[in-house]
């Protein structure tokens, strides 16, 4: 499938010259690092990744790009399709000289990128690719999974919601890989805080617009608790439609497994209110998140920055960082060896503060349990969040022992 540029372009116009080459042949000795941004352009997971993540990776590029650092970008739709993403990513290594591919919605979809990137011996760093398997017994030496993965999510909601009372749980779950893993990593613990979970109900992804039939087997289930594990639009028409059928006028609790700001945005405060959800990182936490969501809105014209556009940025930034020290020959030579000269560094940025990249590819970094303010509570646009519980990194992601990964030391 060829690259494209849609109408997004316009948007980082802001951002100064980003070379933006279709179509190239292998790139000769000498050539700029090319980084491939393959993201969800005009689906449900537009808004969460998209256009924003495109923008976040111009705008690392624009930081620390120079004479001495030559990069050029190029994107492409996959259509949350794996057979699509597979496609793009041998045509990106095979044809048109690319050295690592970011982004990636659909944890499908990332699995598979990733066992092409280190079939070619190239870079794959996720940042919406979800499932925990990128850093676990599917674990690559090519993989770097930034932003968040569903044992972070399960970790941070499960648990700490069957501690408040809510002990029993029906799940509504997107039925493909990362609403399989979310759904079981959640369950697990649930059960292990002495919570039960009466039953669950997956819907097709792409295309389900209806839910009240699930809706229905998760009243009828009389949990207290409704996990939603699914994301994007199918989150928002989700919420919409259960406030419709009243559940939380019947006392159930609903709990978004993943949740983006742009989904709460579309709601509206009056619908999303009271909801419990996990992220890492939220535009208004500090100084350095607010500085740089302002020139990410700059840069993309877009709203608030998600989760997914700040793990893009900073997955990019410290690739970028990496190939510096590493030497642009050695890093476009070998994907492997530039993944492992950013385990080797620590990580810094304005999104997520000091960090580290782990043996298994695992970024750490904090992860936050949200509760989404009332109309009242908020102070204008975006201001959508409170932090009820912060969890460092080493906590709030899988123990590296626990993973399964093959790179782990023993």
């Amino acid at each position: 499938m060829a690259t494209t540029r849609r109408n997004w372009l316009a948007a980082g116009a802001a951002m100064g010259p980003v070379s933006w080459a279709m179509g190239a042949r292998a790139q000769p000795a000498g050539a700029p690092l090319r980084l491939g941004v393959m993201s969800d352009m005009a689906g449900p997971y537009q808004d969460l990744s998209g256009p924003g993540s495109v923008a976040a990776v111009r705008m690392a590029v624009q930081e620390i790009a120079g004479a001495d650092l030559r990069v050029e970008v190029v994107t492409a739709d996959h259509q949350n399709r794996p057979d699509v993403a597979t496609n793009i990513a041998r045509q990106w290594f095979d044809r048109d000289g690319v050295d690592a591919i970011i982004d990636v919605p659909g944890s499908a979809a990332g699995l598979a990128v990733s066992t092409i990137a280190q079939e070619k011996n190239k870079v794959f760093l996720a940042s919406s690719a979800g499932t925990a398997e990128l850093t676990g017994a599917r674990c690559s030496p090519n993989t770097a999974q930034w932003t968040y993965d569903t044992y972070m999510l399960a970790n941070t909601t499960g648990a700490a919601t069957v501690r408040t009372g809510g002990d029993s749980w029906f799940f509504i779950t997107v039925d493909y890989a990362f609403g399989h893993s979310l759904e079981a990593e959640t369950s697990r613990f649930v059960q292990s805080a002495g919570g039960r979970v009466l039953g669950s109900s997956r819907f097709p992804f792409p295309g389900t617009t209806d839910f009240s039939s699930f809706l229905l087997r998760a009243q009828a289930s009389r949990a207290k608790v409704v996990g939603l594990a699914a994301g994007g639009s199918d989150l928002i028409n989700l919420v919409k439609q259960a406030a419709e059928f009243g559940l939380a006028q019947r006392g159930t609790r609903m709990c978004s497994l993943m949740m983006f700001i742009t989904e709460v945005h579309a709601l509206g405060l009056p619908a999303a209110q009271g909801l419990i959800c996990a992220e890492t990182f939220y535009w208004d936490l500090n100084d350095r998140t607010r500085a740089f969501s302002e020139r990410f809105r700059a840069a993309s014209r877009l709203g608030a920055p998600t989760m997914i556009h700040a793990g893009c940025y900073s997955a990019a930034l410290h690739y970028l960082k990496a190939a510096r020290d590493l030497g642009v020959a050695r890093t476009r030579a070998s994907g492997a060896e530039a993944v492992a000269r950013m385990k080797a560094m620590p990580t810094e940025d304005d999104c997520f503060g000091a960090g580290s990249l782990r043996e298994d590819g695992r970024k750490l970094h904090p992860a936050y349990l949200f509760e989404i303010k009332t109309p009242a509570e908020s102070r204008g646009p975006w201001d959508y969040y409170k932090v009820l519980q912060t969890l460092p990194g080493d906590q709030a992601f899988r123990p590296l022992a626990e993973g399964g990964c093959r790179l782990v030391r023993t």
